[in-house]
């Protein structure tokens, strides 16, 4: 069908909400607006579905979400016997519509639904799944994008987001079936009544917090550390479980952001909800001004991830995902092997574009580190294969550059719920060291050196937008540069093809990662510089690593890396 076809027909058939209605009206005759809402089916992929809330088959709506869920229903009939599924939603526009869509839907077909009552986040959906016993989970959230998106996380029975088979075999089954006449659905409240949907109890939320405060290590110091933190849940599912972890930790002394402590999916006080960004922690900011916490706290829509800020002279610094990842990792080591709860063969798991210092604090406390793609199921996927072989406990910590951060083996995605805890307990251990985090910041890079990491996204929207990107892509894989600010290319890494190119001996090597379209190049020195697409935005990501023996020297090298890709984008 052309656009114009599909147009019509949304028209005739997409009542059940009058929103998708309204907006179908209001763009009659653009043929513009009408083209970028039905040019292509939103994909589906490794993390399910994300895009803008609207009418049409490139948006995000209860018919998306249906035809999604059926497709994700036939996967798991084909699969298992009597499934069962956990359900999950944030506080974004339409999460409780969608999250009952999908509820529909999956009991229509036989499957059996525990859905939580109120919002709650995404590590408490995969904590849901392995605790239920589900063969599937479903978290309705889009993280950190603007308020016009949302989105749909399809998780396996492991608790971890589904596998590229599992994606790829739900694409197909989705990719067969009509949006308005193939997808079955049912009543939700008939359905709750007969007990096919059931809410998911308070024994279970508990049984998440238990597990959570089990990860700490000094939390006894806690209470008597005088510690001060200001804590924005960012308008997200943050509010109740981080406040109710640091309450038990005895940290009582926290001021909450009034203006996004509660539920709002127009997040009117941080458009873009990404505790990354230094914008959506400006409330938060003006806050510590006044207070003077020694912690500022801040925790995504979703909550599972979360971001810092903390004293420096009259104001306050904002510490990257690596930074407190490393701090992190260091702080664990330290302290297990202090008190003797360090197992035999630890292991520590980290993202291809997380920062490379990890490899050095591993060396320095005996530590493995592994790589893996980026995306926090393949840091989950590692903590399942120690599970398969009896030693899950060796896994000590894992992280990814993005501020997604897990110590236990108790969820399987990034749970900012456990990193706000170790993260308090981390600053308060400090603190009665007379340290402060700041300084343990420089300690680190003293010891380690100075490693500058940087994350660039460069958007393109659109159908040309999409084009663009594939190109730019190609361009890299087949003509990659040889030089990239002012500094050598010494090795190329194309994860798609799985070849690593060492440009100087010119020998060639297996990559045994799964595939993924992903460029990595090694500079001279130790910098690097990986590219990516990102797969739930418009965006093409680049991630550089400045190595030098200054944080000036290091700030000019990033500068020159992002000049020359910026003209590559360009």
């Amino acid at each position: 069908m052309t656009e114009l076809e599909l147009y019509d027909l949304w028209c005739k058939n997409a009542k059940e909400d009058p929103d998708l209605l309204t907006e179908l009206e209001r763009i009659k005759g653009d043929n513009d607006a009408i083209n970028d809402r039905f040019y292509r089916d939103l994909e589906f992929g490794t993390g399910g579905l994300r895009g803008v809330i609207g009418a049409g088959t490139n948006r995000m709506n209860i018919y998306t979400v249906r035809r999604a869920t059926q497709g994700f229903a036939d996967y798991l009939n084909q699969e298992y016997k009597n499934p069962s599924v956990a359900i999950s939603f944030d506080s974004r526009i339409k999460s409780d519509v969608f999250s009952e869509a999908a509820a529909e839907v999956l009991a229509a077909n036989g499957i059996k639904v525990h859905i939580y009552t109120e919002l709650m986040p995404t590590p408490c959906l995969s904590f849901a799944v392995r605790a239920l016993k589900c063969q599937g989970g479903i978290m309705v959230t889009a993280s950190h994008n603007p308020a016009k998106y949302n989105g749909y996380k399809v998780y396996g029975e492991d608790g971890c987001q589904i596998t590229l088979r599992g994606a790829e075999i739900i694409l197909d089954k989705i990719n067969s079936l009509d949006i308005f006449n193939d997808v079955k659905t049912s009543s939700f409240d008939e359905e709750l009544a007969k007990g096919n949907i059931s809410y998911i109890s308070n024994d279970v939320i508990e049984d998440f917090y238990k597990h959570v405060l089990a990860e700490g290590i000094n939390a006894d110091l806690c209470a008597s550390s005088g510690l001060k933190v200001v804590y924005t849940p960012l308008n997200g599912t943050g509010n109740k479980p981080v406040r109710e972890i640091l309450k038990r930790l005895g940290i009582s002394d926290v001021t909450v952001v009034k203006e996004q402590e509660n539920p709002d999916g127009n997040f009117t006080t941080c458009p873009y909800p990404n505790p990354e960004i230094r914008e959506a922690l400006e409330v938060g900011l003006r806050y510590c001004n006044e207070v003077k916490p020694d912690l500022l706290l801040a925790t995504d829509p979703d909550c599972d991830r979360v971001g810092i800020a903390v004293p420096d002279g009259d104001g306050y610094a904002l510490f990257s995902g690596n930074e407190v990842g490393a701090l992190l990792l260091e702080y664990i080591c330290q302290q297990r092997i202090k008190k003797g709860t360090m197992p035999k063969d630890p292991i520590a798991v980290k993202t291809i574009v997380t920062t490379d210092i990890v490899n050095l604090i591993g060396k320095e406390y005996g530590v493995k580190i592994i790589d893996v793609l980026t995306g926090f199921k393949f840091i989950g996927e590692q903590i399942g294969l120690l599970e398969e072989k009896g030693e899950e406990n060796r896994y000590i910590f894992g992280f990814e550059e993005s501020y997604g951060y897990l110590s236990g083996s108790y969820v399987r995605d990034k749970d900012a719920v456990n990193a706000s805890m170790l993260i308090c307990e981390m600053a308060a251990y400090y603190r009665t060291q007379g340290i402060t985090l700041l300084q343990a910041r420089e300690n680190m890079y003293k010891k380690y050196g100075m490693f500058l990491q940087t994350l660039h996204s460069f958007t393109f929207e659109g159908e040309s937008g999409m084009k663009k990107m594939a190109d730019i892509m190609t361009q890299l894989r087949n003509d990659p540069p040889k030089e990239i600010g002012g500094l050598k290319v010494v090795k190329f890494d194309d994860y798609q093809t799985s070849i690593s190119k060492d440009i100087t001996s010119g020998t060639e090597s297996a990559i045994t990662l799964p595939k993924s379209n992903v460029l990595a190049f090694f500079l001279e020195g130790g910098s690097k510089a990986i590219v990516r697409p990102s797969g739930t935005e418009p965006k093409i990501k680049t991630y550089f690593t400045a190595k030098q023996p200054t944080k000036a020297e290091a700030e000019a090298l990033e500068e020159k890396l992002c000049g020359d890709f910026t003209k590559v984008f360009n």
